[in-house]
């Protein structure tokens, strides 16, 4: 990736207007790439600490699991809208954000362990392990943000989000999509090409992350960067969630 103006994003946090926009203007005040990580420990360790409070709750209240799953869901939405809008916020509609998304991992995760005994544990193990062998193949530069990389990442995401935009709103309907969320090989084969494409968006956030540090953005692109590869960890893992309960079928 040596051209900065080409690099966009499959993931609509980390894209170029975004980030080429927000060039530091004074030394001191410059983004760095373990500031970015660090960042990202601190945003991973909110997720998973809501939402092991969240699993304590539901097992306490479980009749509050529609309330909080729901709550959760919508009131993430609408701050990553503003995160995603308002870069300048992140120091702190990051963090809210991975409060709000901890609290709705930890409510749909009990739901799936409910029913599938031992999942969760499963997929929390294969959503690090996926991104550590993303982060060793983007270090080794075994897969790299090529222009190609990127376009067909884009156009692969896009299409899944169109189907599950298409699926939301044929269910309001009563109309379901057995294809989407059947155990069958149909269903299985779906979702492993989804898991597939969120693990390459890891390598276009890497990319874009580590270019954002080189070109010298402002220091809270830091908090920016660790929300947006949230974003992509957590539908990494739901994905996986949803591909082993299938299998689990």
């Amino acid at each position: 990736m040596n051209d900065w103006n080409q690099m966009k994003s499959g993931n609509p946090t980390l894209n170029s207007r975004v980030w080429g926009s927000n060039v530091a203007t004074s030394s001191g005040n410059v983004m760095t790439l373990q500031g970015a990580i660090n960042k990202c420990f601190i945003m991973l360790g909110l997720v998973v600490t809501m939402a092991i409070v969240a699993w304590n709750a539901l097992a306490e209240r479980p009749e509050l699991m529609g309330v909080m799953a729901g709550g959760s869901a919508l009131a993430g939405f609408i701050v990553a809208m503003i995160a995603c809008f308002k870069p300048r916020s992140t120091p702190v509609t990051g963090p809210i954000y991975a409060v709000l998304e901890g609290l709705f991992v930890g409510a749909v995760s009990m739901v799936f362990e409910s029913r599938y005994p031992g999942i969760v544990r499963q997929a929390v193990f294969m959503t690090f392990g996926v991104f550590a062998m993303m982060l060793f193949l983007y270090k080794i530069k075994a897969l790299q943000a090529t222009p190609g990389f990127v376009k067909g990442v884009i156009a692969a995401t896009g299409a899944i989000f169109g189907v599950y935009v298409l699926s939301w709103i044929l269910r309001l309907f009563g109309i379901q999509m057995p294809f989407l969320y059947s155990g069958g090989l149909a269903g299985i084969g779906i979702s492993v090409v989804i898991v597939v494409i969120a693990a390459l968006n890891l390598i276009i956030d890497f990319a874009v992350i580590e270019q954002g540090a080189a070109t010298g953005q402002e220091k809270y692109m830091e908090w920016y960067s660790a929300f947006a590869l949230t974003v992509t960890l957590v539908w990494l893992y739901l994905e996986i969630l949803r591909l082993l309960s299938k299998m689990r079928r």
